[in-house]
């Protein structure tokens, strides 16, 4: 079957960045070059928030594992966390001195993955709401950044055309994966947690073993 529309979410005044669904799939999050994050709920005749309170550009959102948190990030050089209500808190995290182009939670919600044009990758606790560590080999912006299912693991991925694996406890980069075709846009575990597919601008997928360091696959796009 072709897809079909389901939905038609109109609200933001420019361009919309990036989307995520809740757990549940009851809501949509998403951001926009309006500065703006909005909650759509799926359930038809329902209000749809919108919240305000980063100073530029939303580049990246996403639900916390239990979906009574959003994270994003921005190019004020800001995280913020959202408690998706009618009230629309947040509380701001701020370490990055550049633009932040990835968020990401833990699987046990416990900890936040920031990526950014500084460079660096960053670790933050979500209750405590403070930073805790940098990650910093990358010699060119970080695009995407993403904790393996088991929390264990860090990728990352970068305008320095490599892909790096980091162990969270030793804060080690445990090995670094060079892409010599083109930038790495985006990086992402396997639910499995042994292999990482990465997308870069030379319009290829390439699947890492993480176990063996080894290219598993290659698709050219």
């Amino acid at each position: 079957e072709d897809p079909s529309l389901e939905r038609h979410f109109k609200g933001h005044r420019d361009a919309v960045t990036s989307v995520d669904f809740s757990l549940n799939k009851k809501q949509l999050a998403s951001g926009s070059m309006d500065s703006c994050l909005m909650i759509w709920s799926m359930r038809p005749q329902m209000r749809a928030y919108r919240f305000v309170g980063h100073k530029d550009a939303v580049m990246c959102v996403q639900f916390s594992p239990s979906g009574h948190l959003v994270a994003s990030g921005s190019r004020d050089k800001t995280v913020r966390l959202w408690i998706p209500s009618i009230k629309g808190e947040s509380t701001v995290f701020k370490a990055h001195t550049a633009t932040v182009r990835s968020v990401h939670f833990s699987s046990d919600g416990q900890s936040l993955v920031t990526a950014s044009d500084d460079k660096t990758v960053k670790v933050w606790t979500v209750h405590r709401q403070k930073f805790l560590f940098s990650l910093s080999q990358h010699i060119n912006w970080v695009r995407c950044a993403r904790f393996s299912p088991d929390g264990r693991l860090i990728v990352s991925a970068s305008d320095d055309k490599t892909v790096k694996l980091w162990d969270k406890t030793s804060r080690e980069c445990i090995h670094s994966f060079c892409e010599h075709g083109g930038f790495v846009n985006h990086v992402d575990f396997h639910p499995s947690g042994t292999c990482i597919a990465a997308a870069g601008t030379d319009n290829t997928v390439k699947v890492w073993d993480v176990r063996m360091n080894r290219l598993l696959q290659h698709y050219q796009g």
